[in-house]
């Protein structure tokens, strides 16, 4: 399982995503999910993936080589990042659909997942999810955050701290949280965490950072958000009489 999370908001875009693979307790693996492709000034664009890892490397590998044999259509040269989402939804669900015919079964589960987000000069930053199928929604003011992969244990963090308007600082926090919280709880979801923070027009690709389980700020986020909670549930107010009967 993965989890990848992305966020596009009045600041910036925040992109983060776990490097565990598991395939059963016997085949714990370390792949990169998060991809990066950009023409400096021009165009920057970030691509997250989970699901069926063979497909997924698949459809970055075709994404790839369209650029270097400069294909009619590829990320470098569509004119807007909606026609990029198009351009990555068709690859994901074409490939998925000949891996199943190959294999002979509607049984067995070829799909992946995609986050692509970024932004194009002269364009506002944009982020899109892509479903299994290749059909995709955008992000808006009102949702505008996605996640995919192990999701369930990140998202009522995200959920009640991250809005368009929330800081870049604050949001990267709630991030951190949400990766602790769900690394904590789901084993299949794991360190390293690949994160780039991207500011809002810059047009230029960021360095990046690979946090490691010993990063010292990451350590610090977990061992305050563990104390904080504990601090706050025994601030609250004692449960009511019929709470204990």
């Amino acid at each position: 399982m993965t989890y990848c999370v992305a966020l596009n908001l009045q600041e910036g875009m925040i992109f983060a995503s776990d490097t565990r693979t598991n395939a059963g307790v016997d085949h714990v693996s370390t792949f990169k999910k998060m991809f990066r492709f950009a023409t400096e000034g021009e165009r920057v664009i970030f691509i997250m993936t989970s699901g069926n890892l063979a497909t997924s490397q698949a459809v970055i590998e075709l994404l790839q080589q369209d650029i270097q044999y400069n294909v009619e259509k590829n990320l470098l040269n569509v004119p807007t990042l909606f026609d990029a989402a198009q351009l990555v939804g068709r690859c994901a669900s074409q490939i998925a659909h000949d891996s199943q015919q190959i294999g002979h079964t509607q049984d067995t589960m070829f799909g992946s997942n995609f986050l692509i987000g970024g932004q194009i000069r002269g364009q506002a930053p944009k982020l899109y999810s892509i479903y299994n199928e290749g059909n995709f929604i955008t992000a808006t003011q009102d949702t505008p955050f996605f996640q995919i992969g192990e999701s369930k244990y990140g998202k009522p963090i995200l959920d009640r701290a991250v809005s368009y308007t929330t800081s870049i600082d604050d949001a990267l926090r709630a991030v951190l949280v949400s990766f602790d919280s769900t690394i904590r709880s789901n084993l299949s979801v794991g360190f390293p965490i690949d994160l780039v923070v991207y500011p809002k027009d810059s047009l230029s690709m960021p360095q990046g950072i690979r946090i490691e389980r010993d990063d010292a700020y990451m350590s610090t986020i977990r061992a305050q958000w563990s104390h904080g909670l504990i601090h706050l549930l025994q601030q609250f107010d004692s449960p009511p009489t019929d709470y204990l009967r």
